[in-house]
């Protein structure tokens, strides 16, 4: 593996880092990345903070089709350049 990460992989990683979901050598990585970055700091808090707040969906739970379709046509005009 890597002697680091860049902001990218964290974006990327940041999920199963939360999640407790990486091994260890990836764990320390992220975090070695986090003690110098104050940005990705922050993303990996608003990360927390956002599903300390909503929690997490239920897999019984359905999303409307109507709400799905809203959700798609607006990451659709946000990526748009």
């Amino acid at each position: 593996m890597a002697e680091h990460v860049t902001c990218q992989e964290v974006v990327e990683l940041v999920t199963d880092y939360v999640e407790g979901a990486l091994d260890q050598e990836e764990t320390t990585l992220v975090e070695q990345h986090l003690n110098f970055c104050d940005g990705c700091d922050w993303y990996v808090h608003q990360i927390r903070a956002t599903i300390a707040a909503v929690g997490r969906v239920r897999a019984e739970e359905e999303v409307p089709q109507e709400v799905k379709a809203k959700l798609l046509d607006a990451f659709r005009e946000w990526r748009r350049p």
